[in-house]
């Protein structure tokens, strides 16, 4: 047993494909099937139930796999403590962030970073709040840009910035003709929202008092996977959505038949935090990412304090 059959079997129970896995270990599939036979036979179990249309993984396979996980984090914690020794501002540093904060912040950091920080190659991942927390905790990614708490004792967090959610409606909304927007307007507007899953999604919903999505109407049927498409329907008329500040920096903004308003609202806004492992083996990476981001923030958002007792200090962040 070694750990480049770890590897196979992670991957096979991962993609539930012999062939996507021996792509993913770039190896032939008749090789990786060989190396998982051979451990099975090696371990006298049967790991992987196999068909013709399907692979299952069997009860103490799953129990095998729980280890193998394991043995594989540790071996890259392994690795990760070498090179932290020889230089923790190389090599590469994998981060998530979700899909309604990257686009908009990572072009104002990645030229910095690089110029500050060369040997520093940064992997970027774009997913759900949830799919991040997973591979954060499988030791796939070092650290992850979200914008809601977690409370994993595994893991911890350096706040960033707080950024204000402003409203996105329609040139010839009835909002238009109003100095200020009230929590009360924000009850009866026709709201457009994400698709399930996007945490901006309930950050919304909480803001404008929505127990739950609309059930009938046209609102019903709209749920956009982007939030560039959720700002197309709006300037088609379809209705109104709450944008975060740093998307009023995107192309949208002219000539989209959107007017785009700060709202003077207690809570509206979402904290955005880097979280990773408290055991992640380079620290000082993830501080210099905090403080490159921090350092390249436009006026629309307000940066933390670099010491996160006194970021706490201004109230935990939107739910």
């Amino acid at each position: 047993m070694n750990l480049r059959d770890l590897k196979y079997i992670v991957a096979v129970a991962e993609t539930r494909h012999f062939g996507r896995a021996a792509s993913r270990c770039f190896v032939s599939q008749p090789t990786l099937s060989g190396q998982i036979k051979k451990l099975e036979d090696e371990l006298e179990v049967i790991i992987f139930e196999r068909t013709n249309r399907s692979v299952e993984i069997t009860p103490v396979g799953e129990s095998i796999l729980t280890h193998a996980r394991l043995a594989l984090e540790q071996a890259n914690a392994i690795e990760q403590v070498a090179r932290a020794h020889q230089d923790p501002m190389a090599g590469p540093l994998r981060i998530g962030a979700i899909p309604t904060l990257s686009p908009y912040l990572m072009p104002l950091v990645l030229m910095p970073l690089k110029r500050t920080y060369p040997k520093l190659t940064l992997v970027l991942s774009e997913e759900l709040t949830d799919a991040l927390l997973v591979r954060l905790q499988h030791h796939e990614l070092d650290a992850a840009l979200l914008a809601t708490p977690t409370d994993e004792p595994e893991l911890d967090a350096l706040p960033l910035f707080d950024e204000p959610f402003w409203l996105a409606h329609p040139r010839d909304h009835h909002l238009y003709q109003k100095d200020d927007v009230t929590a009360e307007d924000l009850q009866s507007i026709d709201l457009l929202l994400l698709a399930d899953g996007h945490c901006l999604t309930h950050q919304v919903m909480d803001l404008c008092r929505r127990a739950e999505r609309p059930a009938t109407g046209e609102m019903a049927d709209l749920r956009a996977a982007s939030l560039e498409t959720l700002l197309q329907l709006v300037g088609a008329g379809f209705g109104c959505t709450l944008v975060p500040a740093l998307a009023i920096r995107g192309s949208w903004m002219t000539d989209s038949g959107i007017i785009a308003r700060p709202l003077a609202l207690p809570n509206a806004y979402r904290r955005v935090s880097l979280v990773y492992r408290r055991s992640f083996p380079r620290p000082a990476a993830i501080s210099a990412l905090a403080d490159i981001i921090r350092d390249h923030l436009p006026n629309t958002v307000t940066p933390l304090s670099r010491d996160p007792a006194q970021a706490s200090r201004r109230g935990p962040g939107p739910k």
